[in-house]
């Protein structure tokens, strides 16, 4: 059964307005044709009644109709992006001049707003016009939305041509799917370059998009690169320099005694000591040289499950100088390689216990070591604690071949942090807060 339509509101005020007049109207006509006498005056003041009180009726019904359709047509002008529209009459004095006000607020700030949106999209448009990255926006179904320049440039294509395609079909399909952030390696990329991949979502009337940035990293990677041979030179040069120059000063020093027709009578002396100089130089830089080639060829990690409390007690019996105290934590089994955490922990525990007994040396002969570990959250903790004097160049521990001691090559604590990271964690030392020394924390991920 069909449903009834409901009266439209103009109709219910036009309604209500005639019932409000109608008892007065119907009083006044009976009033006149009960005093009054002639048929003329009857007709015209019954005439004029009618008519005034349709008019009024009318009227009013024009009042109330007119603003809600002038209300109507603000709010339609609005709902299509037309701004400009303003209500007359907008007083904040009565009710329906302030809905009037109301609606005119309303208009000036979403001009104002669509202001703001069109400047931020201009701009947002010539950033990424000018940028040398490409930028691809795909929508939920995998179609490219959005392309700046570079990325036309990219795929040596127009946006017109690739605006509406499938990421299949533009080449870029692995993009949109593994690692966000990664390098890239796609046929339809050149291959004289090396590219970087990241990938994020955002939102767009609702719909999941994909943000594809692709940039090249070749230049960067070259200065990088130079910038490490060149340190690489550096170091190495400075070290060859500290052992030949004083090999080439002795050995020539030697050589001299030894073309004189007659030589001191502890000629035998200096040669041996001289030789026994030269031999150790030459000992050290072999140290250094084998130091290098062990950071430099690292494997990656070989992961096992180790218990914890014993690879503890491995390093431990290592270390014969001094005691270590254990501090035990809980019973752990790392999923790592044990034998580079465990020459890891062997190179921290020999740092901690040299730095003992310097203080020791110094008169401090309570300076002891500690070792302990804990839990904290996926994270296990290896703390390694001396009482030693602390480090005065906190900056430089991990800048490779910096050393300060006498015998040092400056790859141990380097090693130790590549040890760590390879497993996804890290390495930290700094001074204690609470007393003199330092506390070195190895944090390795527990499964």
């Amino acid at each position: 059964m069909p449903q009834p339509r409901k009266m439209s509101h103009d109709k219910i005020v036009l309604i209500c307005a005639l019932l409000a007049g109608l008892p007065a109207v119907v009083l006044a006509l009976a009033l006149l044709w009960w005093k009054f006498d002639e048929p003329a005056a009857q007709w015209t003041l019954s005439l004029l009644v009618v008519v005034s009180w349709l008019g009024f009726t009318l009227a009013a019904r024009t009042q109330v109709v007119r603003p809600l359709q002038t209300m109507a047509n603000l709010l339609l002008a609005l709902r299509e992006g037309d701004y400009s529209f303003r209500a007359r009459g907008a007083r904040h004095d009565d009710p329906l001049g302030e809905a009037m006000a109301e609606i005119n607020t309303l208009g000036s700030v979403l001009q104002n707003q669509r202001r703001g949106a069109v400047e931020a999209t201009a701009l947002l448009r010539t950033v990424m016009e000018k940028i040398d990255v490409a930028v691809f926006a795909f929508d939920q179904d995998g179609v490219l939305r959005l392309v700046n320049r570079a990325g036309e440039k990219l795929l040596a294509q127009p946006g017109e041509r690739l605006l509406g395609r499938q990421a299949v079909a533009l080449g870029l399909a692995d993009c949109l799917e593994g690692e966000p952030n990664r390098l890239l390696v796609s046929p339809t990329l050149p291959a004289n370059a090396r590219w970087g991949m990241r990938r994020t979502t955002f939102r767009e009337e609702g719909r999941p998009h994909q943000l594809i940035v692709i940039a090249d990293l070749s230049q960067p990677l070259r200065e990088e690169e130079l910038k490490a041979w060149q340190g690489v030179v550096r170091v190495l040069g400075h070290e060859l320099n500290n052992s030949l120059a004083p090999i080439k000063s002795i050995s020539g020093t030697l050589g001299t005694n030894l073309r004189r027709a007659t030589r001191p009578a502890d000629w035998e002396a200096d040669l041996l000591a001289g030789l026994d100089i030269i031999a150790a130089r030459a000992e050290g830089l072999e140290r250094f040289l084998q130091a290098y080639s062990r950071l430099a060829r690292l494997p990656p990690p070989s992961l096992a499950p180790v218990d914890l409390a014993a690879l503890v007690q491995r390093v431990t019996a290592v270390e014969t100088r001094a005691a270590v105290a254990v501090r035990r934590g809980p019973p752990l089994a790392l999923h790592c390689d044990g034998a580079q955490v465990e020459q890891a922990l062997i190179n921290l525990l020999r740092n901690a216990v040299d730095a003992a007994l310097e203080q020791r040396s110094a008169g401090r002969t309570e300076a002891g070591v500690r070792l302990g570990w804990r839990q904290d959250g996926p994270t296990v903790e290896i703390w390694i604690e001396d009482d030693g004097p602390g480090v005065a160049q906190t900056a430089n521990l991990f800048v490779p071949f910096f050393t300060t001691k006498p015998e040092g090559s400056g790859i141990g604590l380097v090693l130790c942090r590549q040890i760590a990271e390879n497993h996804g964690g890290s390495l930290t030392l700094s001074n204690r807060r609470d007393a003199s020394g330092c506390i070195a924390t190895l944090r390795l991920p527990s499964t």
